[in-house]
């Protein structure tokens, strides 16, 4: 009796290079996330890029239902990233109202609050509670959020009027000078 073997098929060369170059690509893809990962928060010195956050009714800019950050040009811009579940949120929310009373006359000067992860009849109860007229939105998909990679809130970032981060306030403010004394460094 005679034994005949069948030649073994192994996987042709194409599905191997396709295989290995969706395995390369996966590599890539994991590597540059990872590398976004570390490098934490925007710094100051970093110009920021343009984005766009819807504004809660009551709340608009000029008439509109959103802004955009170059619609501030050539104004210093603080931008307070809070939630309605936030307990430190609540500590520096008079002081942050208080501060934009101080400035909102003087056009020289915009608060732009962006509510992360929160439900807009909770965040609008916020408001209310502290009497915050500045403009607030929320912070959609946390698309801002993420460009600003936050680590949680309170997080506050002083934009100059050229755009570009100045400075990063990570917690709630202790006083209404502390903020006065960031946005100053911009004004003189």
């Amino acid at each position: 009796m005679t034994e005949t073997t069948t030649p073994k098929r192994g996987v042709p060369l194409w599905a191997q290079i396709v295989i290995w170059a969706f395995i390369a690509g996966l590599l890539v893809l994991v590597g540059v996330i990872l590398s976004k990962r570390q490098q934490g928060t925007v710094q100051p010195g970093d110009k920021i890029p343009d984005f766009t956050l819807p504004l809660f009714s009551g709340y608009e800019y000029e008439g509109k239902s959103e802004v955009k950050l170059s619609d501030f040009s050539g104004k210093v811009v603080v931008l307070n990233f809070w939630a309605s579940w936030c307990k430190p949120c609540e500590q520096e929310a008079a002081e942050l109202e208080e501060a934009w009373q101080f400035y909102k006359d003087s056009g020289k000067v915009v608060f732009l609050g962006a509510d992360y992860v929160d439900t807009e009849p909770e965040a609008r109860a916020y408001l209310k509670k502290f009497g915050i007229t500045y403009y607030n939105g929320p912070d959609m998909g946390t698309r801002i959020s993420q460009l600003f990679r936050i680590r949680g809130v309170p997080e506050t970032y002083f934009i100059d009027p050229d755009g570009v981060l100045y400075f990063v306030k990570v917690g709630p403010f202790l006083s209404v000078d502390e903020i006065k004394s960031i946005i100053d460094q911009k004004l003189q």
